[in-house]
């Protein structure tokens, strides 16, 4: 059977009230929220990922303000997913040879961790689920979906699932199997960071428009079971400097949590300029630091995985309601920067969803805009989070880490003193695949090799997240014109590609190493780990990240 005919084939449908997008917190808030507050309403959860979990990667120090409004009960459950409360907070900044611990007393009140927990936003999922689960929801983990459907009038009726079995080649294999379509009166997009669904509705309903550019960053992330002599329960560390140089905007956490484990993470700002700055090999390099290295030596790498994180904040957020459905968590982009948190207003924002939408299911209504969402989100407590740091990130750009640290920090003292900032409200400027300098105009950055005790390399890295994909498919890829990144990116940038990737996902192959001849891209799908950088940072705009078959990419475990 050819493509075109399978695909011609009409697909299975099922119908619900709601139909939600992604089993991370905001999508499973939103789904026990609906039945919290009518158990009629039918909901299902469609999930890319293996287990629900398998996709979820966060720092993570969690703010359990939007627990506690979902589940007030949750601290007395025995199965409770967060058990580490914070106990030490402790910030530095880094030069190459040393560092300066900040005093806590000068931090706004805001950056204070006391009364977080430490611990697995995959675990909180998992936790989640069992209770949407307990509720009547039906989640579906390991099924993508690929494609937004819409009405007549063009509102979004809900989604399909992708076909499973299409070979490499574009050709039928003998596992094809249909998708199936997910139809729901309303549809919420709670996929996370750039997610491919949520960038169409962002496109074709224009929710960005009179926003600023959405900013990110690339968090690159590691576990690791340390000596019990190295091990501070509830200690949480922030670090921002080197390796970094004082125009790239980052930072560093390591958070010390259950029985002798520790989260190591590193976060690059994907406005950076300088081409050969690979953020993977700026993590490796940063646990090599004489402050930070002590920690992990002797100690066992366990997991390690990557994703992208929405930093626009306040200025950014698209409009949330659209036609038929809206965006929610990190879809939309709820994460406070200075704090890095974001699954906090995740929850809250799924909850926010289902609290509009309620009544208008109640009403009979369907397909149409639930306005409110969008107009009551800023006077919510994810507003009122978000504004007083709204001028971060865009300080940071400006004045680089020194100057937009102590003018970020100025800028929040005032907001949470008096409400009010001098710089109003300011705006990001260009859009992070715009901010790449020419070869020409930089210093190449040359990194050490890894030892493989403290810094290891791409390929023993994906191995950790348990990365796996149907090798017999299309790559999830896809190159909009394949000439552009040896035609354009390779000469002005050394196709940046190769470095920003966190997963040795993109190479330049060459027929002969020693001139440099005849060079080829090389697309290696099946270690992709679902970041997304490349969808953002590509100078071109030339990647589209899709999604692969359902179940494919990491495994994380308690990420």
């Amino acid at each position: 059977m050819e493509l075109e005919e399978a695909q011609s084939t009409p697909r299975e449908s099922m119908d619900y009230d709601v139909v939600i997008v992604g089993a991370g917190p905001a999508g499973l808030a939103a789904a026990i929220r609906l039945k919290q507050l009518d158990e009629a309403i039918s909901v299902v959860v469609v999930e890319k990922g293996a287990e629900v979990g398998a996709h979820i990667l966060s720092g993570a120090v969690i703010d359990p303000i939007g627990l506690d409004a979902l589940l007030p009960h949750w601290r007395q459950d025995e199965a409770r997913p967060l058990t580490t409360e914070v106990s030490e907070d402790i910030f530095y900044f880094l030069t190459e040879p040393n560092g300066i611990r900040l005093p806590n007393f000068g931090m706004p009140k805001l950056m204070n961790n006391h009364g977080n927990f430490v611990g697995s936003l995959g675990l909180v999922t998992r936790y989640l689920a069992t209770r949407a689960e307990a509720l009547g929801v039906e989640i579906y983990p390991g099924f993508a979906a690929a494609e937004l459907l819409f009405d007549e009038k063009g509102a979004v009726t809900g989604v399909a699932t992708g076909d499973m079995g299409i070979a490499k080649d574009g050709t039928v294999s003998e596992r094809f199997t249909r998708g199936m379509e997910l139809r729901g009166r309303y549809t919420l997009l709670g996929e996370g960071a750039r997610g491919s669904l949520s960038k169409i509705a962002i496109q074709r309903f224009g929710l960005d428009k009179d926003r600023e550019p959405q900013k990110y960053g690339i968090g690159l992330k590691e576990i690791w079971q340390v000596k019990p002599e190295k091990f501070h329960k509830g200690r949480v560390q922030h670090s921002f400097g080197w390796p970094l140089d004082g125009k790239t905007g980052g930072g560093s956490f390591l958070y010390h949590f259950d029985d002798n484990l520790v989260t190591v993470g590193f976060v690059v700002h994907l406005n950076y300029e300088n081409p050969t700055l690979s953020p993977f090999d700026e993590f490796q390099r940063f646990k090599t630091h004489p402050m930070i290295r002590d920690v992990f030596e002797g100690g066992k790498r366990l997991s390690y995985g990557a994703r992208a994180i929405t930093e626009g904040g306040w200025q950014s957020v698209p409009k949330l309601s659209f036609p038929g459905g809206a965006l929610v968590g990190c879809a939309a982009g709820f994460v406070n920067v200075p704090r890095i948190k974001g699954s906090h207003n995740a929850i809250l924002s799924g909850m926010l969803a289902a609290e509009h939408l309620v009544p208008a299911l109640a009403a009979g209504r369907a397909h149409d805009e639930v306005s409110e969402i969008e107009t009551s989100w800023r006077a919510s407590p994810i507003g009122r989070d978000l504004k007083p740091v709204r001028n971060v990130k865009p300080l940071w750009s400006k004045f680089g880490t020194i100057g937009g640290v102590v003018l970020g920090g100025i800028d929040m003292w005032l907001n949470q003193l008096f409400g009010w900032s001098p710089f109003g409200t300011l705006k990001h400027g260009k859009p992070d695949y715009a901010t790449l300098k020419p070869l020409s105009e930089v210093t190449p950055i040359t990194y050490p090799k890894p030892d493989g005790k403290l810094s290891f390399d791409k390929l023993s890295s994906v191995f950790l997240s348990s990365t796996n994909h149907e090798e017999d498919q299309p790559a999830h890829l896809k190159l909009t014109d394949p000439a552009i990144p040896v035609a354009k990116n390779l000469p002005l940038y050394g196709e940046p590609a190769r470095l920003y990737c966190p997963a040795g996902v993109y190479e330049i192959v060459y027929k002969d190493n020693e001139t440099k001849s005849d060079p080829r891209f090389v697309i290696n799908a099946q270690n992709c780990v679902h970041c997304k950088t490349c969808d953002i940072k590509d100078p071109a705009q030339n990647i589209t990240w899709v999604v692969p078959e359902g179940g494919g990419g990491p495994g994380y475990s308690n990420m």
